[in-house]
């Protein structure tokens, strides 16, 4: 092998990682930039799921606040207003707990890990593996 072939097969060796690079250092942005937006979708439905939960705290507190009401009309008065006042924190207080129990069940199904993400960098790492 004479010394110019030598020359343009090492050029071309550098001119190959160089392509490598550039390409690996691009599929590694677009990888970030993927699991951003996979972590993003996954961190609205986990809002939607906590905005439940907070609803279904806040049905508690006016079911709280009915049963406190209830007591202290049965304490000043026995009259029918208290076992209005009753009924109706029993029914918030049910309401809140499907409410809660609902929000919790959904917030438990969420898987925090981005999975695509994690998938495609093994296949990157194949692709790399193969390239080198």
């Amino acid at each position: 092998m004479d010394y110019q072939t030598y020359s343009q097969d090492q050029t071309s060796l550098g001119e190959l990682f160089s392509r490598l690079s550039t390409q690996a250092s691009t599929l590694i942005r677009q990888e970030i930039q993927l699991a951003q937006a996979e972590m993003t979708r996954k961190a609205s439905k986990a809002g939607r799921n906590a905005a439940l939960i907070a609803i279904g705290a806040v049905i508690g507190l006016g079911a709280y606040l009915a049963l406190v009401a209830a007591l202290i009309l049965a304490l000043a008065q026995v009259m029918d207003a208290w076992l209005a006042a009753l009924i109706v924190g029993v029914v918030l207080a049910i309401a809140a707990a499907i409410a809660v129990q609902y929000g919790v069940t959904k917030l438990k199904e969420i898987d925090p890990a981005p999975r695509r993400t994690i998938e495609t960098m093994r296949e990157n790492k194949e692709w790399l593996t193969e390239q080198i």
